[in-house]
């Protein structure tokens, strides 16, 4: 094949390293308002009265907008929870309560300072384990805390566990994460020559934000147009609507362009974060190394609104054991509303904090056992056939096993033996971790994305155009799409054109998150392709439009039954760690991530997904330590939030690629670029404990976290695990 697992250059490359790019913030022009956002910067009060009088008297400030300005208050990606700016009550830090317009950046910033708003505080609930309990208080008047509380129930664990020769059990507990897109929150609104309000900016799916702003305007969808400008980066932080809402409502109420651009701070205190989990796990086996029965409880903060909260916890709670086929397993999921920042879309969805608790799991179940974790951890994958915790055969290509043996082959070559010295300051030591992960919608959500394609001819060369509504968030989307048109059309790459970021122009192909566009929006491509040739051959019709549907999942029932998800990606990795025992200082100084992405349409750009995800997985395992106090985010800013750095990351990550072809995606291809960061906490937390011999349990692995696990170890090194054995 000519395109297919070629490394064609970004077609994009040049204007964004030149600066010609225009993100949502270069759209903004003289004469347009600029607006300041008014945050609560409190956790929990009833707003009793907002005085703008002071803040309208300030030379150049046209209006001061707050919940009565807006025609439909409420929004949301499933749950329409959320107001555009709070009516009567705020429910955390980040919430909205006036947006100040004026003709210059200067006026609309001193106005919003001068925004009084009365507040009575309110009983805060801050976390999550508190907000399910009876008699706490509840952040929404009209609702209960608790989001969603679900169970899977397979087979007969009681039994399993009885009859188990090992039990071992751990806690475990994950932090918030901050997206930290390099491109801050920023956007434009302005009305068309036919009336409709158009909305600049970014994000991840353009028919949904358009939907929403629709519904918080009033109007029909066709009078809402959505355009993408270049996209700084979003890693399911741009799912939910930011600042989009606040240019539309101001746009279509004084009837002017607006633009936003919000701070780093802004940004930080005003979008979603990656859940906090709190989770216990119990893991029973027999000798033979057979884990026959798992027992875990996932409690997630969902924070003060909806947005995808029952999704990532389902979503984690079918993978709450891992890439393991076991015959017995019983989840309990909750997630609550808490006064905390809301929770929502975050590369891996779920995924990463239930590997975290399931691989060292299964790590210490092996040590119990005394035997190899790798053996213990062939022995249980997923192969083809199996029947996961939710009932169903896991769909075709099953490649857990094939992939971990790559990974320990790699390792072999690539790391450096550990060889311990207990009078050393600094120590060595390798981890281990598998990892899986779903692609696409899943529990009964109608998965579709739709494009069309367009044959010409241009100059008397043959040419093609690709519609499709796809954001490219800087992962190389459109590069893909391109690329995946050329080789079913036998056109020169160059030959084939792409419209993605219109509503009005470019059909539905759903968000680019859930590792989806590739297959999804792909197939739609490739199938739209192949009809555009068949219809010109045979009726002189150049085009076609295609709508693809993959294989149908299903809701949960009561039990957990169903079939969750119609794919998979599967990931291996091997880390190695260096740690100072005396500062509890973490080094990661090697990693080996093993990928099937099932065909590589452009590796060069796969090999860029897993070296991105490793480094935003070395700050969730190690650095980033999102911290909420009584309502307040005390990590607003990069100096105490604390980001990897290119000194954090190994001069070296082998990118491993394996292909097992997916049976329905584009040339067998699958989305991969959540799955680097999937295992890779378990594998750090494994190496520090073949390391030092302690466990560190809770994320992410500070010094002063690993100093307290390595002196806790010491102390209790002459007792035994904490396990039962009837060896």
């Amino acid at each position: 094949m000519k395109h297919i697992g070629t490394s064609h250059p970004r077609h994009d490359a040049l204007d964004k390293v030149t600066g010609a790019a225009n993100y949502p913030a270069d759209l903004i022009k003289p004469g347009m308002l600029r607006l300041k956002t008014v945050f609560a910067r409190r956790g929990h009060a009833r707003i009793l009265s907002i005085d703008t009088s002071e803040a309208l008297a300030v030379p150049g400030v046209v209006a001061v907008l707050t919940a009565k300005d807006v025609p439909h208050n409420r929004y949301g990606l499933i749950d329409s929870d959320q107001p555009v700016l709070c009516d009567d009550t705020v429910r955390h830090d980040g919430d909205r309560v006036a947006l100040v317009a004026a003709e210059t950046d200067i006026a609309a910033a001193l106005a919003a300072t001068l925004v009084r708003v009365e507040y009575e505080d309110l009983p805060l609930v801050s976390d999550p384990r508190e907000a399910m309990l009876p008699g706490s208080p509840r952040v929404h008047h009209d609702r209960e805390n608790v989001l969603l509380r679900q169970k899977i129930r397979h087979g007969d664990t009681a039994r399993a566990f009885d009859e188990a020769d090992v039990v071992v059990e751990g806690s475990f507990t994950t932090q918030w994460q901050e997206h930290a897109y390099l491109q801050p929150d920023a956007g434009i609104a302005s009305i068309d020559k036919h009336g409709r309000i158009v909305i600049e900016t970014a994000g991840q799916w353009l028919h949904e934000d358009r939907k929403q702003l629709a519904e918080i305007l009033a109007l029909p969808e066709d009078q809402v147009v959505v355009k993408y400008a270049k996209i700084g980066g979003a890693f399911g932080g741009r799912e939910d609507m930011s600042v989009q809402c606040l240019v539309a409502v101001a746009t279509w109420v004084l009837k002017r362009p607006t633009a936003i651009r919000w701070s780093r701070e802004e940004s930080i205190i005003g979008h979603h974060k990656r859940h906090p989990f709190f989770m216990t796990a119990k893991w029973g086996a027999k000798r033979d190394g057979t884990v026959t029965a798992v027992e875990t409880t996932l409690i997630a903060d969902g924070g003060a609104y909806a947005s995808t909260s029952i999704e990532v916890l389902k979503g984690a709670m079918t993978f709450a054991h891992g890439p393991y086929d076991i015959a017995n397993v019983s989840v309990d999921g909750v997630v609550c509303y808490t006064n905390n920042v809301p929770s929502g879309a975050f590369r891996g969805f779920g995924g990463p904090q239930a590997h975290f608790a399931a691989e060292c799991m299964m790590t210490r179940v092996a040590h119990a056992l005394k035997l190899d974790p790798l053996d213990v951890r062939r022995a249980n994958l997923y192969r083809e056939g199996s029947i996961n915790s939710s009932g169903s055969v896991m769909p075709a290509g099953v490649s857990a096993v094939p992939v971990l043996d790559r990974c320990i082959e790699e390792a072999t070559l690539r790391l450096t033996p550990v060889l311990h010295d207990v009078h050393s300051r600094k120590r060595r030591g390798i981890g281990f971790a598998s990892g899986i992960k779903n692609v696409g919608y899943s529990f009964g959500f109608p998965e579709q994305a739709t494009a069309t394609v367009e044959l010409v001819v241009l100059d008397g060369v043959r040419a093609a155009r690709v519609s499709i509504g796809a954001a490219d968030v800087g992962q190389g989307a459109h590069l893909i799409l391109r690329q995946i048109a050329a080789e079913t059309l036998s056109l020169p790459l160059d030959a084939v054109s792409i419209i993605a970021e219109d509503t009005v122009d470019a059909p539905n192909a759903g968000s680019a998150s859930a590792s989806r566009m590739t297959l999804m929006g792909g197939r739609a491509v490739k199938d739209a392709a192949e009809l555009a040739l068949r219809n010109l051959a045979t009726d002189g019709v150049p085009s076609a439009t295609v709508q693809f549907r993959p294989a149908p999942t299903t809701p949960f029932d009561e039990e957990g039954r169903g079939t969750p998800h119609y794919a998979y990606g599967y990931v291996a990795q091997a880390v190695e760690v260096e740690v100072d025992v005396t500062t509890g200082e973490v080094a990661v100084l090697n990693v080996v991530s093993v990928n099937d992405v099932g065909r590589a349409i452009n590796r060069q750009q796969v090999e860029a997904q897993i070296e991105g995800c490793v480094a935003q997985a070395i700050g969730y395992a190690l650095t980033e330590d999102f911290r909420i106090k009584n309502g307040r985010i005390l990590t607003p800013h990069f100096s105490n939030y604390l980001l990897p750095t290119a000194l954090d990351v190994p001069a070296q990550i082998y990118s491993v690629i394996m292909e097992t072809p997916d049976p329905q995606g584009p040339f067998g291809a699958r989305g991969m670029s959540e799955m680097p960061l999937v295992p890779f906490g378990a594998a750090v937390a494994c190496a520090i404990h073949h390391a030092t011999g302690a466990w560190v349990s809770d994320m992410p692995f500070t010094p002063e976290r690993v100093l307290a696990a390595i002196a806790a170890q010491r102390a209790t090194e002459a007792e035994p695990l904490a396990m039962s054995s009837r060896a």
